[in-house]
């Protein structure tokens, strides 16, 4: 299913303004999820990115945003703590209660996850929470301080480098850290919890996992994340990691509608804003993507233009042989067609007159293999071919078509 992203911004827990993005599906909505990000990241991190994108593909509306001092929002960071990053969730949670619907699903990565943890409890609308190598004990953040932590204890505040930023941290963001206690908040849950985790994660580590997933009660899950580093960098390990929350969330929400609903005449292709050539395809009731291989910039989920030209030759080509086979009472095995698609100099088109090949240029050629289940005799064989030429797709091809186009 095919998305669209929707910029907003809304009111922090201090008024500051917070800039957040909305993954909308295009087709029918299951539910609206909250997505918390990682400790001094953004809404922007590619893992969040795609996470977002998997559930939007299956029906599930994403909104993620930045902390208040992060990313797009206002605020200053070094007023802020784990206590005004909850508040900011639920500042973002009731947004969604207010323009949108109140989120069923909270999503939180590394710090962000403990936070979904914590304030779980007070959005009574969450049916399902999900982490991404969360820490079981916020105060487990202050371990990537180093020698900065005394130095923030000794004087009030002091500046950190976290992964090649410099961030001013208060006193009152370590007392604050050391308050919470997220094991006795996953205890009293009552929320099915999908635990997710690299066991080589060398920021948060998997023993946090395991604590996790103790403290909680069933229904509770856990998925190994393998050699995927904290922060997800490897694009496929977001994609894996979204595809795994879209899958387990089946449980916990409301069916996706039927393919049939919002059936349209004629067939639309729409850019999904994912990717350079991604484009979402309704034809009728039916739903696909159409879109380039890697090697030409796409990102190959799904068929290319010329392919869509090849899948429509091959299948009038079947769909056509059927028929008459069907109206000869003809015992014909199962059918298939291969179809290929080259654009070719003309003076090398076989099958073209002499004066088709004394043109110059390229023109397109498909070349189709029909392939028939059980004997065949010589003479059916023929007449398939014949047949085969018959087909409407095929004579479309052949012919010179005229396109009209208006622009609105």
């Amino acid at each position: 299913m095919a998305f669209n992203t929707q910029r907003l911004q809304f009111a922090g827990h201090s008024g500051a303004t917070l800039a957040a993005r909305l993954d909308v599906p295009n087709g029918s909505l299951r539910a609206y999820a909250l997505f918390a990000h990682c400790f001094t990241c953004s809404k922007d991190l590619a893992a969040a990115r795609r996470i977002a994108a998997e559930l939007a593909r299956e029906g599930i509306a994403v909104m993620r945003f930045d902390f208040t001092g992060l990313g797009s929002s206002e605020g200053e960071f070094a007023s802020t703590n784990f206590s005004s990053n909850i508040a900011d969730l639920l500042s973002a949670a009731d947004y969604l209660r207010q323009h949108y619907r109140a989120p069923s699903v909270l999503i939180g990565h590394s710090l962000g996850g403990a936070a979904v943890l914590a304030v779980a409890k007070d959005i009574p609308e969450v049916r399902a929470v999900a982490t991404i190598g969360a820490p079981a004990d916020v105060g487990h953040v202050l371990k990537n301080f180093g020698t900065s932590l005394e130095k923030i204890e000794k004087s009030g505040a002091a500046e950190v480098d976290l992964a090649g930023r410099t961030f001013l941290l208060r006193k009152q963001f370590v007392e604050d850290a050391r308050s919470h206690r997220i094991k006795d908040a996953v205890a009293s849950l009552k929320k099915p919890l999908l635990i997710l985790h690299a066991p080589l994660d060398e920021t948060v580590g998997i023993e946090n996992a395991n604590e996790i997933f103790l403290a909680a009660r069933h229904p509770k899950s856990f998925i190994s994340l393998d050699k995927a580093d904290h922060l997800l960098t490897d694009i496929d390990d977001a994609a894996f990691a979204g595809r795994v929350i879209s899958g387990w969330l089946t449980r916990y929400l409301a069916a996706d509608t039927a393919q049939g609903t919002g059936v349209i005449e004629h067939v639309r292709v729409t850019e999904t804003g994912e990717g350079k050539f991604q484009n979402s395809v309704q034809a009728g009731s039916h739903r696909l993507f159409a879109d380039e291989p890697v090697n030409l910039g796409g990102l190959d989920t799904g068929p290319s233009p010329y392919d869509f030209l090849s899948i429509a030759l091959g299948a009038c080509t079947s769909m056509t042989l059927r028929i008459y086979a069907d109206h000869k009472k003809l015992t014909l095995g199962r059918i298939g067609v291969d179809v290929s698609h080259a654009k070719i100099h003309v003076k090398d088109c076989e099958d073209c007159t002499e004066a088709e090949r004394s043109a110059s240029g390229r023109i397109d050629r498909f070349e189709r293999v029909i392939s028939i289940d059980g004997e065949v005799s010589g003479e059916l064989r023929s007449k398939i071919a014949e047949i085969a030429d018959k087909c409407p797709v095929h004579r479309t091809l052949e012919a010179v078509a005229k396109i009209k186009t208006t622009v609105k």
